[in-house]
């Protein structure tokens, strides 16, 4: 169900500090300033569809910063990304600038400082969903950040239609479908990022943030092949096998963990997923490169506590 914020539902001399907190609730706390707070309109409508907060905002002229003293007070690293549907708004963050006109994409580091600029009316959508979700190493993730991406061609092309139509018939999905289809858009914007840090004659093509982020890549292209292991990966990509694993080394994790939990996350997914309510569990774990069984329940139970039958009779539930 939508939550639905109005300035105009409180006095004028109570706008400014109301939407300040509502936004905190619904987003992340921020600094505002208002050329004139009492005049000042906003609605917020936002959809909680699990981990990830999708929202539409309506605004008058405004700034909204995240400062270094807010940050301290949160933990949790999100990442939002914004694209008007109608006026003009600006991003500042790690030293860019990303001025937004309709349609164009722009993300952002909640644990980063960061401003938005808003000089007259503006309606933009905003998607926040935790940092992990995206896939980037958190260096990878200070290159994207403020940096524009047209609406009008590419992946950007694709995936600004696709939010603008989750936004306008989230409420007509079931939750399950709409959830399921809220990480379809996160994956697109993975997509999206690893293709441009991936784009051949950048100046950091070679970097081994860069080179990190087209090994994953590749590994969720090929997460169902069962073979899938340094060796094919390393090959794949067209690196050392032991110049993967010092890679993945300096991420403090393996490149066997990191397709474990890929396999595993994409496997508990589709246990929630009521397309997939009558396919085995052997069927979904096959799908995801896990062939036996028994390895799969072990697995499975060792990441999230209950065996993969446990884990969807409780989510049906």
């Amino acid at each position: 169900m939508a939550t639905l914020v109005r300035t105009s539902d409180v006095a004028p001399s109570e706008r400014a500090e109301f939407w300040r907190a509502m936004v905190a609730g619904s987003f992340v706390p921020l600094d505002f300033s208002f050329p004139d707070p009492a005049a000042f309109q906003g609605r917020l409508t936002d959809h909680r569809l699990g981990a990830t907060v999708l929202s539409t905002v309506s605004a008058g002229a405004h700034r909204a910063e995240r400062t270094a003293r807010l940050i301290s007070r949160t933990d949790v690293p999100m990442v939002k990304l914004s694209m008007p549907l109608r006026g003009h708004v600006t991003i500042r963050q790690n030293g860019r600038e990303a001025p937004l006109l309709r349609g164009d994409i722009a993300v952002y580091d909640t644990t980063r400082p960061y401003t938005i600029s808003v000089d007259r009316a503006c309606t933009m959508l905003v998607l926040m969903f935790p940092q992990a979700a995206l896939r980037l190493p958190r260096a990878a993730l200070a290159e994207v950040t403020a940096r524009r991406v047209s609406g009008g061609h590419g992946l950007g092309g694709l995936l600004g239609p696709m939010l603008a139509g989750l936004s306008e018939h989230v409420d007509e999905i079931d939750r399950p479908y709409a959830c399921r289809l809220a990480d379809n858009v996160i994956d697109l914007v993975s997509l999206m990022y690893a293709e441009q840090l991936g784009e051949p004659g950048s100046s950091d093509a070679a970097s081994p943030t860069t080179l990190m982020t087209r090994i994953k890549a590749y590994i969720e292209q090929h997460l169902g092949d069962p073979g899938l292991g340094p060796e094919s990966v390393a090959s794949g990509v067209h690196i050392s096998t032991g110049y993967l694993h010092k890679l993945f080394r300096a991420e403090n994790t393996t490149v066997g963990r990191f397709i474990r939990e890929r396999r595993l996350e994409h496997i508990r997914r589709e246990l929630t997923d009521p397309r997939h309510s009558s396919t085995a569990i052997n069927a979904i774990g096959a799908r995801w490169g896990l062939v036996d069984a028994a390895h799969l329940s072990r697995l499975f139970k060792s990441a999230y506590g209950v065996s993969p039958r446990e884990y969807r009779l409780t989510r049906a539930a």
